[in-house]
């Protein structure tokens, strides 16, 4: 389960109180693939951060029994100076991976984001792409309960893309995915149920579909 319990979320933008979240108390069902949908500017990526441990509430709580992975897509946690292998590398360590652990998980990360000599270059001279594709194949390298992806089925070319859709696919057997996408067909086809966020709200919606319609009204 996620649990929000009087969650608020706000940013200040020109000396006013932009809310993502405004007193939310919810509980989310999880081990069911879940689509986020909302208007651009909405704050799906915020919740996103904030599921991932990476933003906070301003006030209130999220709790959860499940663990979860960073927001793949949002590639700002990278160290620019630093080249994607060591980023790897640091992601390895923070999770207590050993040495032949952290060896093969930077063979699979390497293989799989296909960068090449880029692998070991900093991560400043890559393209948003190229972010994109490192960020996905660290995520997959770790063993979550639960994926968090933001807009990042669209990365590569079409070969990558088919990989990262049939990787995902292999991992929602036995894991659950939550989703941000603009395409409701994506969302259609990769989830089960959806949340809706709207003017500081959030409402849960069993079926994804009814999470659509309600969408297409705003």
């Amino acid at each position: 389960m996620i649990n929000l319990k009087n969650v608020t979320k706000y940013y200040k933008v020109n000396d006013e109180k932009k809310y993502i979240l405004k007193n939310v108390t919810l509980t989310i069902p999880t081990g069911t693939n879940l689509g986020i949908i909302g208007r651009n500017g909405a704050g799906k990526s915020t919740f996103l951060r904030m599921l991932g441990g990476i933003d906070f509430p301003n006030s209130g709580r999220i709790e959860s029994d499940v663990r979860f992975s960073w927001p793949m897509g949002l590639s700002g946690g990278f160290q620019g100076s630093l080249t994607g292998r060591e980023n790897a590398k640091f992601v390895c360590r923070f999770y207590g991976l050993s040495k032949r652990d952290i060896s093969n998980t930077l063979n699979y990360i390497d293989d799989f984001s296909e960068l090449g000599k880029y692998f070991d270059m900093p991560i400043k001279t890559y393209s948003s792409g190229m972010r994109g594709r490192l960020n996905f194949a660290m995520s997959m390298a770790f063993e979550f309960d639960c994926y968090l992806i933001d807009e990042l089925l669209a990365v590569g070319d079409k070969n990558f893309k088919e990989k990262c859709a049939k990787t995902l696919n292999e991992r929602k057997k036995n894991k659950t995915i939550l989703l941000v996408n603009h395409s409701m067909g994506t969302l259609k086809k990769m989830c089960d149920s959806g949340v809706l966020l709207e003017n500081g709200t959030l409402s849960y919606f069993e079926n994804i579909n009814d999470a659509i319609v309600e969408y297409e009204k705003i």
